[in-house]
């Protein structure tokens, strides 16, 4: 008796004093309906409102784009046909998924006499196998990025790695077998990424894409075999100057062969010198100028 008191109460003096409350309500503030069925969204205002008030529907998908779905009464151009409005209600007759978004009823009845309601809606479509893009060969410490999206669920899906059968981990730092990798996982954009692989990153990935519409969906697993950064240089370096060294060879035997090289040109012995140094005595005196005790050249060069 005594709350039933208060409520009279309070309803005489809001009369009293003018002031009303303009409420705009939905039965249904978040609609899911699967793909290619009717959805009925559902607007209500209070009688403050009048006879006369003014209802307008609005979409914003999810990019944030907005549109008018019913204007001054009518469905808009885009929407004639697809909607029927029947009395404050929405009806989507079949729903896609472009139509995922949310929509603002919208009431009014003159100066400062507005209210509004939202409604979301998510159109219910399960994941296709999603796109990955998976490395063959990455080298030693260097980026590995792996990717993984679906454009067709509804609602969007989130995604999840497995490395040769096992599921990875978002941290991998909480499981024992993934203590020591080293990368970042986005459930939400599908990334995988390895800042620097290291050996034990190869193996064999594969991802899946997985919402509350329908059966989880993965793509084809690829091997990504992580390999020593100058290994293959080295060996391709090697070859290539082993090839080198032959064609190198085999060019100068054909040379010779053909006579396309200069032949050595004949030597001349050359000229013998010969000392013959005369006799220490001359005459029969055996005197002569080696007495004086200087030497004198007195030999003769033959050739």
């Amino acid at each position: 008796m005594f709350s039933t008191g208060l409520v009279s109460v309070a309803l005489f003096f809001l009369s009293a004093t003018g002031v009303r409350s303009f409420s705009v309500t939905t039965n249904n503030k978040n609609l899911r309906v699967e793909e290619n069925e009717g959805a009925d969204l559902t607007c209500s205002y209070s009688a403050d409102f009048g006879s006369s008030a003014r209802i307008e529907w609005k979409f914003k998908d999810i990019k944030g784009s907005q549109t008018y779905v019913v204007f001054d009464g009518k469905p808009t151009q885009p929407y004639a046909g697809r909607v029927t409005l029947y009395g404050n209600n929405l009806r989507i007759n079949k729903v896609t998924r472009k139509d995922n978004g949310v929509y603002d009823c919208e009431v009014s009845a003159g100066a400062g006499q507005f209210g509004e309601v939202r409604v979301q809606l998510t159109v219910l479509v399960p994941p296709s196998p999603p796109m990955c893009r998976i490395p063959s060969s990455v080298k030693t410490g260097k980026v590995a990025m792996l990717t993984c999206h679906d454009g067709d669920g509804s609602p969007p899906p989130t995604y999840k790695w497995y490395k040769d059968n096992i599921l990875m981990p978002a941290d991998p730092s909480k499981i024992a077998g993934f203590r020591n990798a080293t990368y970042k996982l986005s459930a939400t954009s599908g990334n995988l990424e390895y800042p620097a692989v290291t050996k034990m990153d190869s193996g064999q990935y594969y991802c899946e894409a997985v919402n509350d519409a329908g059966a989880p969906q993965r793509c084809k697993g690829l091997k990504m075999e992580v390999r020593d950064a100058n290994t293959g240089g080295i060996v391709a370096g090697v070859i290539v100057a082993l090839l080198l060294l032959l064609l190198l060879g085999l060019g100068i035997w054909y040379a010779h062969k053909k006579g396309y090289l200069p032949k050595k040109a004949e030597s001349k012995p050359k000229p013998s010198v010969v000392y013959q140094p005369t006799s220490l005595h001359s005459g029969d005196g055996g005197g002569g100028d080696d007495e004086d005790g200087e030497f004198k050249q007195k030999s003769s060069f033959v050739v």
